[in-house]
C-alpha cells in the first residue's frame, strides 16, 4: 500500500492568494493538496475534513505554516494528536517540523505535555471556582423543585385545560421535568 503525502493550503479571505503555498507543497513533492480560502477561525473547514478523512497510517500532512492548519494553539495540538493517534506525520516547512524525526517527535511531545498541562489548569479552575460558589451557597446543575411544585404541575396537567407553557409559568416546573415525573405512577416524584 502506498503512503501519500498530502499537502493542506489555507488563506483567510477570498483576496487573498494561495500561489506561495501551493508552490512550496509542490516543490516538496505531495501527491495531493487539499486547500481552501477560509478563515482559520471557523470550525468547519470542508477541504481540511476531506483531508483528515482520507489520511491513512503511514500517509504524510505538509503543511507551509504551522499557522495554515490550526485556529488556534489547542486546535492545533489536537490534530497534531489525531495525526499521531492516526501514525500520520506532519511536516511544516515554514518551521522545519517533520514528525517523522527524533526532533519533531520531541517537539510534537513537548506541545503535548503543554495541552495536557493546560486542561489540567483548566480543571484546576474549574474545581476552585466550583468550590468557591458552594462556599456562597451557589450550586450548579438543574434547579430543584419541591415535591409540592411538581405535583401541582402534573395536576395542572392532568386537567387538560393548560398549556405546557402556562404550567411552566405558573410552577416553576420545565416541561422536560414534568414529563420525567409523568412516567411515575401516582404522583411519585422524582424532583
Amino acid at each position: 500500500m502506498k503512503n501519500y503525502k498530502f499537502g493542506y493550503a489555507r488563506v483567510s479571505t477570498a483576496e487573498q492568494n494561495l500561489d506561495r503555498q501551493l508552490d512550496a507543497l509542490k516543490q516538496y513533492g505531495v501527491d495531493q493538496i487539499y486547500n481552501e480560502k477560509m478563515t482559520g477561525t471557523k470550525r468547519n473547514r470542508p477541504e481540511l475534513e476531506k483531508l483528515l478523512d482520507r489520511m491513512t497510517e503511514g500517509d504524510t500532512v505538509v503543511i507551509e505554516s504551522l499557522s495554515r492548519l490550526g485556529r488556534s494553539t489547542k486546535d492545533l495540538i489536537e490534530l497534531v494528536e489525531l495525526f499521531d493517534s492516526k501514525k500520520v506525520h506532519l511536516v511544516s516547512l515554514k518551521e522545519s517540523i517533520d514528525t517523522n524525526t527524533p526532533t519533531g517527535k520531541l517537539l510534537f511531545t513537548l506541545m503535548s505535555a503543554i495541552a495536557q498541562f493546560e486542561r489540567d489548569c483548566i480543571a484546576d479552575r474549574t474545581m476552585e471556582g466550583l468550590k468557591a460558589a458552594r462556599a456562597r451557597g451557589r450550586f450548579g446543575g438543574r434547579p430543584r423543585f419541591n415535591s409540592e411544585q411538581v405535583k401541582r404541575a402534573i395536576k395542572l396537567y392532568n386537567t387538560g385545560q393548560y398549556a405546557l407553557k402556562e404550567i411552566e409559568e405558573l410552577t416553576g416546573v420545565k416541561k422536560d421535568t414534568l414529563y420525567r415525573n409523568l412516567k411515575y405512577e401516582k404522583g411519585m416524584s422524582l424532583i
